[in-house]
């Protein structure tokens, strides 16, 4: 820990589709009222957003959401959620920049939707666990089968969780820490 006291700070992107919970992962985690930049969507979205496979879903994230959770006095993890649609991908680089790594959230119901964030993440080289959120029938695929359909890098992790959950969520994370920690041991 630095002389100072101040605690070391390692930020987190919260990553994926349109609708796959990263804005429920951010506010599951965050020790805070977490910011959130949800805004209804209204009829402009009508063609551009495609909500058939997301029932009941009437908002949606238009710049980020943050979150903040204090591991202990050494250590606070800052959370960025990203927006999921691809008009709103110029923020991601800001969002990005200096992150230890990210998760990777994917609905096993539409799969498409998460290959431009692996993409993201494999082609800047940040560390990444793919995190399958836990919608109905998620578990119809084994971890395997998962990482074969996706082409994941054998060393990519791969969690099951519930977004809703604090304490699933909470494992990912770790499983993230982990991850980044041995990708970056491995390159030096």
């Amino acid at each position: 820990m630095p002389a100072d006291d101040t605690p070391i700070p390692l930020k987190i992107v919260i990553a994926g589709g349109f609708g796959v919970g990263k804005t429920t992962m951010v506010q599951a985690l965050s020790e805070i009222p977490p910011l959130l930049t949800e805004e209804a969507m209204t009829t402009a979205s009508i063609g551009v957003d495609d909500v058939d496979n997301i029932p009941g879903k009437s908002s949606t994230t238009v710049a980020m959401d943050f979150g903040r959770i204090t591991v202990d006095d050494s250590l606070i993890l800052y959370l960025f959620g990203t927006p999921g649609q691809d008009r709103f991908w110029f923020m991601w680089d800001e969002l990005s920049r200096g992150a230890v790594g990210a998760v990777v959230l994917v609905d096993l119901r539409r799969v498409d939707d998460c290959f431009p964030a692996i993409d993201y993440f494999e082609n800047r080289r940040i560390p990444f666990v793919l995190g399958i959120n836990g919608f109905p029938a998620s578990d119809r695929f084994d971890d395997e089968v998962v990482r074969d359909a996706l082409a994941l890098a054998p060393g990519c992790p791969i969690a099951r969780l519930d977004a809703r959950d604090p304490q699933d969520c909470l494992r990912t994370l770790v499983t993230l820490v982990e991850h980044a920690l041995a990708t970056s041991a491995v390159a030096h």
